[in-house]
């Protein structure tokens, strides 16, 4: 073990005798009565294995007894990590100091203690296809390629327009052309080493930012391939559903439970899948913003983090001006045959404790 404090959190004297490390309550913790031992604080950078840890404290008079308490205290406080050279030594210098704050992210947020390491290897592997590189899509896909993903294709022939310029996604240059190779420079900009090519690989994720034609949806289902909704216009953002096949609600599920609410909402659907108001009314802010929650989610289904996605069986709304974002459940409706009814009613019979049953149900479309 090479031990190494938590990248992220600062140290702090709350007193002469009390290290802090962390600034807020909900991460921070402190030690009381170090003493001198607090030059062993110093030394926690990963270079050095226990062994040597003890070795150079004892050139400062610390004994190996004091090293080994701390190093509990710290490790029971879950602020240390063992350091991941292995990971370290595996990637380039550029992409390891890009990649810094997302190793420290992951460390704190899912409280492992090899710092971040499982959870970059894992982005590192996934292969994200986004459908629609508009302003929305393409702001996801660097997002993704800017958190670590290794692979993050972009599917849309479309020419990009003015109106999908972004800051995050298409430039002035891309005008005129597929939106899908401009979204493919634009994540060749935010992460050099990032795969673009899509070569037929069955993704991971698909990440769908404009309404689904009936067949990739279906084709979706029947590959079992999660797949995430995303929708901006009419100056609201919806993220979800996040559907894994089989086990949550799907978009039929969704446009069943609509239906019940409104009878004229197929009608509604069906022209809204194949035409889009122009211009649309997503403006710069509420792209990013919905592109941001979206890479979110697509990250917590790729990092295997604590709990479940919120946007399984469920959207992320935000409706201006009051930028209030909210939840709506979407159960798996009784009358899809997608599978997820029967999977949710046979796991309230035996009761799993990742099952959410204190979430309102609301049907409206």
């Amino acid at each position: 073990m090479r031990p190494a404090l938590k990248a992220g959190l600062l140290p702090v004297w709350r007193d002469r005798d009390t290290l802090q490390l962390g600034i807020d309550p909900r991460r921070a913790v402190a030690l009381r009565g170090l003493g001198p031992a607090a030059a062993v604080i110093s030394l926690l950078d990963g270079s050095r294995d226990r062994g040597g840890l003890i070795e150079v404290a004892r050139t400062f008079g610390i004994p190996p007894e004091a090293v080994n308490r701390i190093l509990g205290l710290l490790a029971e406080a879950g602020v240390l990590d063992d350091f991941p050279f292995g990971l370290h030594a595996c990637l380039p210098e550029p992409v390891r100091a890009r990649l810094a704050p997302e190793l420290a992210t992951a460390s704190l947020a899912y409280s492992g203690s090899d710092g971040g390491a499982r959870t970059l290897a894992r982005r590192r592997a996934a292969f994200v296809r986004v459908h629609g590189a508009g302003r929305t899509g393409t702001c996801v896909a660097t997002f993704l390629a800017a958190s670590g993903v290794g692979h993050v294709a972009c599917a849309d022939p479309g020419l990009a327009e003015p109106a999908d310029l972004a800051p995050a996604g298409l430039i002035e240059a891309d005008l005129g052309q597929p939106r899908q190779d401009g979204a493919a420079r634009a994540v060749g900009r935010a992460a050099p080493d990032v795969r673009t090519r899509d070569d037929g690989t069955v993704p991971d994720l698909v990440v769908l930012t404009g309404p689904a034609l009936p067949d990739l949806a279906g084709g979706l289902m029947r590959d079992r391939v999660p797949h995430l909704a995303t929708w901006t216009g009419e100056a609201i953002g919806v993220i979800g559903p996040l559907v894994r096949p089989g086990r949550s609600a799907c978009l039929r599920c969704v446009h069943l439970r609509k239906a019940d609410a409104d009878p004229a909402w197929p009608k509604i659907a069906a022209q809204a899948t194949f035409a889009r108001a122009t211009p649309p009314a997503c403006d710069t802010v509420l792209a990013a913003t919905a592109a941001a929650l979206a890479a979110a989610q697509a990250l917590a289904l790729i990092d295997r983090g604590h709990g479940v996605p919120v946007t399984v069986n469920g959207t992320l709304e935000v409706v201006l001006p009051d930028w209030q974002w909210r939840r709506r459940t979407w159960p798996p409706h009784p009358a899809c045959g997608c599978g997820a009814a029967a999977a949710a009613a046979q796991r309230h019979d035996s009761y799993s404790p990742g099952l959410r049953r204190n979430d309102a149900v609301t049907d409206a479309p």
